[in-house]
């Protein structure tokens, strides 16, 4: 198995050069939210109470409203529903008014890029995309403090073959727009092909209300 010790401390990570992955100006970039239940948010939130379970949060402990914040995103909309359903292998098209959101960069974004050899460089692995969510979190913290002009995290999916999924910190904010490319709920019949057809692709199994006794 790939180590994934914990980060070096600002001082040791600083002299390691950071490699960049800049995203132009109006990439588009998918989402799946929930715009109901015990957390709801919004296509553009950045969630700013944290730490929670999430692989890159960078927020500081103890857990609380601060002003960091982070938004997930990737480049394709498989990717997102293998991240989100990830636990149970069930895409539930009602409970919490799940969403789905694309939309296209106003900015140019620097990213510190996890996909190529800057983990290995600077003494994690790839594991930091796939293995311990608490050992990312950690280095996602030193990472935001080491290097003031990253605006998020370029790295590979561990749930869609390595496909390339984003971690937005609030430092990005001004580079979304202020209406998306396309947003609707996933109970929306229009996107019942599409859901059905990623599903079929993840193994994953697909509940609404019609499908339900």
């Amino acid at each position: 198995m790939a180590r994934l010790p914990l980060p070096p401390t600002i001082e040791a990570l600083a002299a390691i050069s950071p490699a960049w992955r800049v995203l132009p100006a109006g990439a588009l970039l998918w989402r799946v939210y929930f715009h109901g239940g015990p957390h709801p948010t919004t296509w553009k939130t950045f969630r700013t109470f944290g730490p929670t379970g999430a692989r890159f949060d960078h927020h500081t402990y103890p857990k609380r409203e601060q002003n960091r914040g982070i938004l997930y995103a990737a480049q394709r909309s498989l990717t997102c529903f293998a991240e989100v359903f990830q636990r149970a292998g069930v895409v539930d098209l009602t409970t919490n008014a799940p969403f789905i959101v694309a939309f296209r960069t106003t900015a140019p974004l620097r990213l510190l890029d996890l996909s190529g050899h800057w983990p290995t460089v600077a003494g994690a692995s790839m594991a930091i995309n796939s293995g311990s969510h608490a050992r990312a979190r950690a280095w996602s913290r030193i990472i935001y403090a080491t290097y003031p002009e990253t605006q998020g995290l370029w790295y590979c999916s561990s749930m869609d073959e390595n496909a390339p999924c984003v971690a937005l910190y609030e430092r990005a904010a001004d580079a979304m727009p202020v209406t998306p490319s396309f947003h609707a709920p996933l109970a929306d019949p229009r996107l019942r092909v599409m859901i059905d057809r990623h599903a079929v692709t993840l193994n994953y199994l697909v509940i609404s209300p019609r499908s339900m006794p």
